[in-house]
């Protein structure tokens, strides 16, 4: 029984021949397949990025400094969560600069505001103490220029972290005559936005479940293409046999 079994096996041919219409089917039902798993990437990244945003948000001028620590380091998580995600994953993203939209690969840039505020607000805090002692012929111009920026927050509704107020004093104190030395002063301590500025690129293709669908994918299409490429010079050879 076990010979005729081997016979069979032998005579027969177990060769399985794929032809380019099931190539072109299965390519057909990979790309939503593909996309699918890239709109789930990119979900899954604004998510974790609104959880930064969420964070930061949170974030007040009236935490004490435990609360302040336990902030800041529920931040750094989140900005480390959203990191190790967009350096692993595929993921799109559509953004707009100077009001042009365009693709890239990343969460786009995004920023810290109110880290920066909080960081800021404690700059000019700073600043006040070093310029208490200003010598400028109008006396102190900090100090006057805070009665004209805090009038104008109660009135708006304004806080003292708020960049409506910060930017007021800087305006406030440049008008003043021989303020360009305490304007540097101010300026010199106010922390750069570059600090709080995010933006994580992502790989053009990583070793995920969606890049291995992904690549399957564009293996099929090479595998069409050359088959149809071979097809194309085979008929043309005919021609001038």
């Amino acid at each position: 029984m076990g010979g005729k079994l081997k016979e069979i096996i032998k005579k027969r041919k177990w060769r399985v021949k794929v032809k380019t219409w099931m190539l072109i089917l299965i390519v057909i039902l990979l790309l939503p397949i593909d996309a699918t798993l890239l709109r789930l990437d990119h979900i899954r990244m604004t998510e974790l990025r609104g959880k930064v945003l969420s964070v930061d948000a949170s974030i007040s001028e009236n935490e004490s400094d435990e609360d302040m620590e336990a902030t800041d380091a529920e931040l750094r998580q989140a900005l480390v969560d959203l990191k190790e995600f967009v350096f692993s994953n595929i993921v799109i993203n559509v953004v707009e600069e100077n009001g042009v939209s365009k693709v890239t690969f990343g969460t786009g840039p995004f920023y810290l505001e109110h880290q920066y505020l909080r960081a800021a607000t404690k700059a000019l805090a700073e600043a006040e103490k070093i310029v208490a002692d200003d010598t400028n012929p109008n006396g102190n111009v900090y100090g006057l220029a805070g009665e004209v920026c805090r009038a104008r927050a109660i009135q708006n509704g304004w806080s003292w972290s708020s960049p409506e107020f910060i930017n007021c004093m800087l305006d406030e104190i440049a008008k003043y005559p021989a303020a360009d030395e305490l304007t540097d002063k101010i300026i010199a301590v106010l922390p750069s936005t570059e600090l709080y500025r995010k933006n994580y690129a992502s790989p053009v293709w990583a070793p995920s479940l969606t890049g291995f669908m992904i690549l399957i994918t564009l293996i099929l299409i090479v595998v069409i293409f050359i088959r149809f490429l071979i097809w194309a010079i085979l008929r043309l050879s005919l021609l001038f046999v």
